[in-house]
């Protein structure tokens, strides 16, 4: 049985033979959670006492829960959120195109970088919108890009593969991105949509 909080002791004081769930934190939904977000229950006795804990067969444990490190930046945080249920996959592609640029590995001609997801079948395109998992992937050429660029510039029946050196990653349809980027402002900003080549390690 997993430690028991003292709100959930006064609550078994409260209300004796009763089952108590314990709900994840990061659910932060309206009304009841769904049995998904709920870890387990504690159950009090007669006595309101907690005598018993039972888990949830249908809990899918948030980013914290899974001790993931806190999320590097916007993408990376509704990534997170998306992979363990948390969160919509839409919101991804949001903050990928609310972002002004991001870093893409780049061939010797200065075009992003193709190459293969883990499945070993799925083309892909990795894109970092973090200088940290940037550095992560290694010693490599790259170019910063603004998101609108990018988009234009991934080669046909590729997906993007955001940043594949964070603890979890995803893919991103490049059709979905531009229909994203409809929504947002073009900026018009010095740096932004900087193609110089540059390597990790160097700034």
């Amino acid at each position: 049985m997993p430690p028991v909080p003292d709100s959930i002791r006064e609550a078994a004081r409260r209300a004796p033979d009763h089952w108590l769930g314990m709900v994840d934190p990061a659910w932060a939904g309206e009304g009841a959670p769904p049995s998904w977000a709920v870890v387990g229950q504690w159950r009090s006795s007669l006595e309101g006492e907690i005598v018993e804990w039972r888990d949830n067969e249908e809990y899918r444990p948030s980013p914290s829960a899974l001790g993931w490190p806190e999320p590097a930046d916007a993408v990376d945080a509704a990534v997170q959120l998306a992979a363990t249920g948390y969160g919509p996959g839409e919101a991804v592609t949001e903050a990928l195109a609310a972002l002004p640029e991001a870093a893409v590995f780049v061939t010797p001609q200065g075009d992003p970088l193709p190459a293969t997801a883990p499945d070993g079948t799925t083309p892909v395109v990795p894109v970092f919108t973090s200088p940290g998992y940037l550095r992560a992937a290694g010693r490599l050429a790259y170019a910063l890009m603004s998101v609108r660029d990018l988009a234009d510039r991934i080669p046909a029946g590729h997906v993007i593969h955001l940043n594949p050196s964070a603890p979890v990653s995803m893919t991103v349809d490049t059709t979905m991105l531009r229909e994203a980027l409809q929504s947002v402002p073009e900026r018009v900003a010095d740096g932004v949509g900087d193609v110089r080549v540059r390597t990790t390690g160097n700034g």
